[in-house]
């Protein structure tokens, strides 16, 4: 029974459905019929834009959905293609592929399998926290890249001509070249800005479908009036009939390195935006989510995707709306959009057989314009302005050296500024101030007095290899600065929440340094699994009488045993011998 427990706990789908109220559905029913009416056309462009056939990305529509209700922990969220992934995709498989579209599915298909192990097998091993590294303005600056690469790599299509784009400064050069040439097709860019000016219009009202209005209404336009052949208009042309069927996504040995790049960078970009939607509807919804289990539902439902001919995908913070707009309940509202996808294969796969290119690009960019991030740039400008400029620097990096480069560079920046804040943490030297209790930092408190022969030092961060050599010169550089010789050296430890073998190591060699000053090196507030640290590194024992509960014994003790200090301390505070 136990067992069975463990292994339900891995399908929130079976647990949703064991709970499932009679009530609910209509409304899913409803939703998801709602539901597959936008998922249809941002799929097949989302598809486009990350260099696959549009059929595709109806195929990474349908399977995903089916996948995330059984595995996924969210009762509403949607998956699929996604726009913050296009310029990802993109970026590894046009140069891999050279135009061969079996070939492009192929890579695209790898790259969501290794993006799906990468969700799993960290959402098992419970490693749900990682992306938590990823700080606010780390987020915003590859975001505002991605959404930048995207913007540029869907501009030629509403201009209705292509461009050989190998990184987005480069793209804007040829965008720029081939209009000045004259290559702009005004039926195209009249059917993709009206088709962007409709969905931007009716972006915010949540009860008109404006991506569907704007895509049929493009569709209809480009089939009465055939401009394929009278403008030479780019059209999605006829899907393949049929459902997607299981398929080995092969590739080269030398597409391997790669695709696994790509694969890890699509798994970090995905989980990051998902764990953010998850958390936001789990809120609104008083739903609680697991953040491990959301891993593993994105893991399994990249998986499926890749093993039945479609690509990438992560959640959607446009089609999630609409769900719960359209009154959805539960993950079938997913499973019938799902059905609804795929009998529009069945039954009627020329439908949007005119449906023009410069339409899907318009779908695309109204998606890579919500992407952008200002207002809060703003704000962070104005409070921290050196996390603005880290910011600056990851949408730098993607800008240029495109999508992959660029979220590899955010991922080093957000380990680099993890570990700056480690490395080079804030410490003070203790001591009393009149009319406050307790110890405080000297250097705020000019009046604050500290204790004859006593330094009181504070470390406000973990003890590890990166900041062990800075804590060595700051305990030497505080013994050193106190007017009076130095008896006891205290670490008021409770900050310090860890310690490392280069740090324990560290501390005694330390030790050894004081002692042979005549010099005791104390800790005060140090926490039970730092002290369980202490004896598994052997240190323990030679600690162990130099350990106190809290700053006030510590100080007791070293006043009992320096009885010429203590009067000395009790003339400078005025004949007083309590503490604060």
């Amino acid at each position: 029974m136990q067992i069975r427990q463990e292994w339900i706990r891995w399908l929130p789908g079976l647990l949703t459905l064991r709970d499932y109220r009679a009530t609910w559905l209509t409304h899913d029913i409803v939703a998801g019929i709602v539901l597959a009416t936008m998922l249809v056309p941002v799929g097949i462009a989302y598809a486009v834009a990350s260099g696959v056939p549009g059929i595709n990305g109806l195929y990474a529509t349908i399977i995903p959905l089916l996948a995330y209700a059984l595995f996924g922990p969210s009762r509403i969220m949607v998956l699929g293609p996604d726009s913050s992934l296009a310029a990802v995709i993109l970026g590894a498989v046009v140069p891999l592929s050279g135009g061969d579209p079996n070939r492009a599915v192929a890579l695209a298909g790898m790259m969501a399998i290794v993006s799906g192990l990468v969700c799993i097998i960290a959402g098992v091993a419970r490693l749900g926290f990682v992306t938590d590294l990823l700080s606010k303005p780390i987020r915003y600056g590859y975001m505002n890249g991605i959404a930048l690469t995207v913007l540029i790599s869907q501009v030629p299509k509403v201009l209705g001509f292509s461009i050989e784009n190998e990184g987005p400064l480069r793209g804007v050069w040829e965008i720029v070249t081939a209009a000045l040439d004259g290559k702009i097709n005004w039926i195209a860019f009249a059917i993709g800005a009206g088709t962007l000016a409709v969905i931007l219009l009716l972006k915010n009202n949540k009860r008109v479908p404006g991506i569907l209005i704007a895509v049929v209404g493009a569709t209809a336009i480009s089939g009465i009036f055939d401009l394929e052949s009278r403008a030479d208009i780019a059209v999605l042309g006829q899907l393949p009939e049929g459902l997607p069927a299981f398929a080995i996504p092969w590739i080269t040995s030398a597409d391997v390195l790669p695709i696994l790049i790509g694969g890890f960078a699509v798994a970090v970009v995905s989980f990051a935006d998902t764990s953010v939607l998850s958390r936001t509807y789990a809120a609104r919804l008083h739903d609680p989510v697991d953040p491990n289990q959301e891993l593993v539902g994105l893991g399994v439902a990249n998986l499926a995707s890749g093993f039945f001919q479609g690509f990438p995908i992560s959640s959607s913070s446009s089609r999630t709306p609409v769900a719960e707009a359209a009154g959805a309940r539960s993950q079938l509202t997913g499973i019938v959009g799902a059905i609804a996808i795929a009998l529009l294969l069945v039954l009627a796969p020329s439908l949007l057989r005119s449906l023009p290119t410069a339409a899907l690009a318009a779908v695309v960019i109204a998606a890579a314009i919500s992407l952008i991030e200002v207002a809060d740039l703003r704000r962070i400008y104005r409070i921290q302005p050196w996390e603005f400029w880290l910011s600056m620097l990851c949408f730098a990096g993607v800008a240029v050296l495109g999508a992959i480069p660029g979220i590899a560079l955010a991922i080093t920046i957000a380990v680099i500024e993890f570990l700056w804040d480690g490395w080079r943490p804030h410490s003070a030297v203790l001591g009393e101030v009149p009319g406050i209790r307790g110890y405080h930092d000297v250097s705020r408190h000019p009046q604050g007095r500290q204790i004859p022969g006593l330094v009181l030092l504070r470390w406000d961060a973990p003890l590890f290899f990166a900041n062990a050599e800075l804590f060595h010169d700051r305990v030497l550089t505080a013994v050193a600065s106190t007017p009076t010789p130095v008896r006891w050296l205290v670490v008021t430890a409770e900050p310090v929440t860890s310690i490392d073998v280069t740090s324990a190591d560290m501390l005694g060699e330390l030790d050894d340094t004081l002692r042979a000053r005549d010099l005791a090196l104390c800790f005060a507030e140090m926490k039970d699994p730092v002290k369980d640290k202490l004896r598994r590194f052997g240190l323990f024992a030679r600690f162990e009488r130099r350990l106190f509960a809290t700053i006030d014994e510590a100080v007791s003790s070293y006043l009992e045993a320096h009885p010429r200090e203590h009067e000395l301390w009790r003339a400078t505070r005025g004949g007083s011998s309590g503490r604060p």
